[in-house]
Parts: structure tokens; sequence; C-alpha cells
């Protein structure tokens, strides 16, 4: 039977003496469902990781993990322990940032969470900053928009790069740059060799398209929509480069940022079409809980980015 110390606080509450690696440890554990992966992850021995959650469960007195057939599951009290686990890590990591401020600026590190579009255009920017501040260590996560803002509620970022703002009072949005949409075709397209193409033209032929529910999908909708005009769907993508791949091959017209086509418009392997109305201009913002405090070198690539020209560069044609 599991025994709980019996040592009380100052106030005579019963404290609860456990340890910040013995969490960490349990997390992974939770995680991961699995002693020996939680052990590799955390650079330790199955037996250690074992002990460790053996110590916890004493100290706490409660049984957390237990053995259903070949599964490890976690008992009603090990959930709890997960959800106050993450809490404490998030309180650690803004502990951390708060320490942080008080430091050279040109030291720290910074977790960007950013939509895979802005990973054509930010390691630019990244660049620039590490260049004059050498010190700073920058993390840089790619992933699509779901994941960013997770990555912004669970506070385990401490900036994020998206098209569209969560809607949500505990963050702060601030605009920075345009993300223009274009219209691209192959070179070799009927359309290509027009000066000017009226929206209505587009009724006739095949779109390829970003996924239901992403920003550059959602923003052509809403503009078709706002003319009067239809539009005929052919394949949908979960990525730009997929699309840029799939006009090339001939499936149809796309529409992607004009930022994510650089390359190809050098190497003339896409052109983008002259359609009435386009460019439409969808905005960049970047993204930090209001709750949160940001280092020194967090504030000083924030201010970075809210000095960039906020117009697009232009589209080639």
């Amino acid at each position: 039977m599991l025994k709980r110390s019996q040592k009380n606080d100052r106030y005579g509450r019963q404290a609860i003496n456990i340890t910040l690696r013995q969490l960490r440890i349990f997390e992974a554990v939770a995680r991961l469902g699995s002693i020996s992966r939680a052990a590799a992850e955390v650079h330790l021995t199955q037996p250690a990781v074992s002990m460790q959650v053996k110590q916890l469960e004493d100290q706490l007195g409660l049984q957390l993990l237990e053995q259903v057939g070949k599964r490890m599951c976690l008992t009603k009290a090990g959930e709890e322990l997960v959800v106050h686990a993450g809490r404490i890590s998030a309180q650690m990591i803004d502990l951390g940032a708060a320490m942080e401020q008080f430091r050279d600026v040109d030291r720290g590190f910074i977790r960007i969470s950013v939509l895979s579009t802005a990973n054509y255009f930010l390691p630019r920017l990244i660049a620039n900053f590490t260049e004059t501040h050498p010190g700073v260590r920058i993390s840089l996560e790619v992933a699509n928009r779901e994941a960013v803002l997770e990555a912004l509620a669970e506070n385990t970022t401490d900036l994020a790069i998206t098209g569209q703002p969560p809607e949500t009072t505990n963050v702060k949005s601030q605009y920075f740059m345009d993300n223009p949409l274009v219209i691209i075709a192959s070179p070799s397209h009927p359309l290509a060799k027009l000066d000017y193409v009226r929206l209505r033209r587009l009724e006739t032929e095949t779109l390829v398209l970003r996924e239901s529910g992403s920003g550059t999908r959602a923003s052509i909708e809403r503009y078709f929509n706002s003319h009067g005009t239809v539009y005929r769907a052919g394949c949908e993508f979960s990525t730009n480069e997929a699309i840029k791949q799939a006009v090339q091959a001939g499936l149809g017209l796309g529409v992607v940022p004009v930022q994510t086509i650089e390359l190809e418009l050098e190497t003339k392997r896409l052109v983008v079409l002259p359609v009435e109305g386009f460019p439409v201009i969808r905005q960049w913002f970047i993204v930090h809980r209001s709750d949160k405090r940001l280092s020194a070198a967090a504030q000083a690539f924030l201010s970075l980015l809210l000095t960039q020209d906020r117009k697009s560069e232009g589209v080639a044609k």
C-alpha cells in the first residue's frame, strides 16, 4: 500500500515534496506511454525512470500508473497530475523569460512558431537579427495553424506568426507585413500570353487550391463570392509546394502567396497571371500571449519585425 510522507509546512498544511525532475520524467512517461521511450527521451536508464515514478507515487500516496493488458495507462490521479505538471512547466518557462528580461539583449533564447508559408521569408529576417545579435539562439517551429495556436495556448512558444490571429482576449496581435495572394499558371497555359485576365474568365478554368479551412482558401472564397463569381475547384493540397508542382504539371491554375514563388518566377517555371483584382492582400501578424513577459531578445526581434517594410515588395510579372 502506498504511504504518503506526513510532512507539514509552517502553516500546518501537508507539504508535497516532489521535484521538477520527477514531474518532467512522469510527464514523459505519460505522454509516450512507455517507460523505455521516456527513458530514452530523458537520457536515463529504464530502472532509473521506474524508480523516479515509484518515488513520486510514494510521496503522493497515490497510484499514478496502471497496467491494462500490455498497455500502460494513467489512473485518474495520474491524469490530474499530468495537467498540473503542464501548468508548472509553463510557469517555469515564464519564470525563465522573466529572468531573461534582466539580461543583455544580445543573450538569450527565442522560440518562434510559424505557419509554413512564413518560412519562405522568416529565415532572412532571422539572419538579419542574428547578425547584430550573435549571442541569441532562435528555435523555429514550422507547423499548421492549429499547432501554432496550441503552442501559444500552452505557453511553449514566445512568438507566433500567423495570417489570422486567434479570436481570444489573452493574446496580443500586431500586423507587420502584407501577404499578397496571386494566381499562377504554367508558362505554356493560354492565359499566360494575355496582358489582362477578367475574373469571370476563370470560371471556365480549374483552380488547384489549398485544403478547406486554410486561410488562403478562405480568402479566395470570400473574394470570388464578393464579386459574384464562381470557380471550378480541382485538386486540393495541404502545402503550397504541392500546388506549385501541380500547376507546373498542367493540373490547372493555382492560388498561392507571392512570397512562395520567387525561385519559380526567376527560373520561368511559373508565371503570375494579371487577373482582375489580384493580388488579393492578406496580412501577417506577430502574436504573443498578453500575460507573457518577453525577454529582451524576444522584444528586440519583435521590434525588428514591426519595422519591416509593411507593403509587398511587388509582384513579378
